[in-house]
């Protein structure tokens, strides 16, 4: 297996289950160093920091919450310190919440926002200047679908994710010309925990809608996390790669 990253650094967020995880683990299989950052789920995030040490690799388990500037500064300071270096920052954390719009409380919306757009915003700021030193690195974010398509039962969700769209594009130009590439990632339905269905009728009607005809897995969302972030994306820039089965096409 090639060791592409050997000598690289990931940072993660929202690693410690379903897509970060497979993130983490998929960009440690390519050699790199990796920052598990979480929130909550130090046990899991433990688990595969443990996982990826098996392998060779160094890990550093940082929580954090991204919504918070003065944690996302000491994250960054962990990674430098402890890592020495950062070289691909994947911006996966979010939440979301099954609620109409209706439902929703000013609290429940600023909350997705702060973790999914500020979240995401605060963390590339971090570290923008260390890449910019480099002259070199990668940003990869982590959008939805449901940022093209809209959905029936989680607006603010939707909302944020198209913001992280349009922050990627910003970004991106911005960066460009100090030898950084932001692009983005827009999932659809993938095979984790935040993904819930109501009945295996409902899981039927949703996979006839994925000419694949299966849900996505982690590792799907990983290995466009890992092109992105390798030399072999060194031309692209401000783009969306759909990583979907087929269920939204342009």
């Amino acid at each position: 297996m090639s060791l592409e990253f050997e000598g690289k650094v990931a940072v993660v967020t929202g690693a410690s289950r379903g897509i970060g995880r497979g993130i983490a683990m998929e960009m440690a299989k390519h050699g790199a160093d990796v920052a598990v950052v979480y929130r909550a789920e130090e046990g899991k995030a433990r688990q595969v920091a443990d996982s990826i040490m098996a392998m060779g690799r160094k890990a550093a388990m940082i929580k954090c919450d991204v919504a918070d500037a003065g944690d996302v500064a000491k994250m960054r300071d962990t990674v430098l310190g402890e890592l020495g270096g950062a070289d691909f920052i994947i911006n996966n954390a979010g939440i979301h919440q099954h609620l109409k719009s209706w439902e929703l409380s000013e609290k429940d919306w600023h909350r997705v926002m702060d973790v999914n757009i500020t979240g995401t915003f605060l963390v590339a700021k971090a570290f923008a200047p260390h890449l910019i030193g480099k002259k070199s690195g990668r940003i990869v974010n982590i959008s939805s679908c449901v940022a093209y398509t809209g959905t029936d039962h989680e607006v603010h969700y939707a909302a944020s994710k198209g913001a992280v769209l349009a922050l990627t594009k910003s970004l991106a130009l911005e960066l460009a010309p100090h030898g950084v590439n932001v692009n983005a990632i827009a999932p659809g339905y993938i095979d984790t925990d935040m993904v819930v269905f109501d009945s295996p009728a409902q899981k039927s009607e949703v996979l006839k809608d994925i000419p694949k005809h299966r849900l996505g897995l982690p590792e799907d969302i990983g290995k466009a996390a890992r092109f992105l972030c390798s030399a072999d994306s060194d031309y692209i820039t401000g783009q969306v790669i759909h990583v979907n089965g087929g269920m939204i096409m342009y």
